[in-house]
């Protein structure tokens, strides 16, 4: 499922370029349409902020498609042979039992992951979706073991539960 929304209802607040002309209370209601529980089933949640006219214009820096095509075809192939006897087919999949035997953290990464959780107050299926995300991070980047990069960049995929 993709999913997206504007940030209150007017649909301009932390725009740089337009002012919001919403109240806080209106902000807050339109927030609180949304359920932690809708939230927590969402694995990833990315803020897209106004792109600026130079940044729509110019020339995208980074892996051209073709390369990171390469890397999800890799990942794709490692998944697919990580969950042989499994009965499932890629790191979205997994239920708790095979999140313990395939997601191995670095000690570093173990740590960061139980101060996100706390810090941020999230759910134990929020918990989850970190692992899983993290494990798909680690897979693009050919590693076997997460470390805490991938569980670092995975935290960042869960704005809307920093919101809440």
């Amino acid at each position: 499922m993709v999913a997206a929304m504007n940030p209150c209802p007017c649909g301009h607040f932390s725009d740089p370029l337009r002012e919001c002309a919403c109240t806080p209370f209106q902000i807050q209601r339109y927030w609180s349409k949304l359920s932690g529980p809708l939230l927590d089933r969402i694995d990833l949640h990315v803020d897209v902020p106004r792109l600026k006219q130079e940044e729509l214009t110019k020339r995208p820096a980074g892996e051209t498609s073709r390369e990171i095509r390469k890397r999800v075809t890799l990942a794709r192939e490692a998944q697919r042979g990580r969950f042989q006897e499994e009965n499932i087919f890629s790191n979205a999949e997994m239920g708790v039992r095979q999140i313990k035997k395939f997601c191995r953290l670095e000690k570093e990464a173990e740590e960061l992951l139980k101060t996100a959780i706390l810090k941020l107050k999230m759910s134990a299926r929020a918990y989850d979706r970190i692992l899983k995300v993290s494990r798909t991070i680690a897979d693009l980047e050919g590693e076997e073991t997460i470390k805490a990069s991938h569980i670092a960049e995975a935290t960042q995929y869960r704005a809307l539960d920093r919101k809440i």
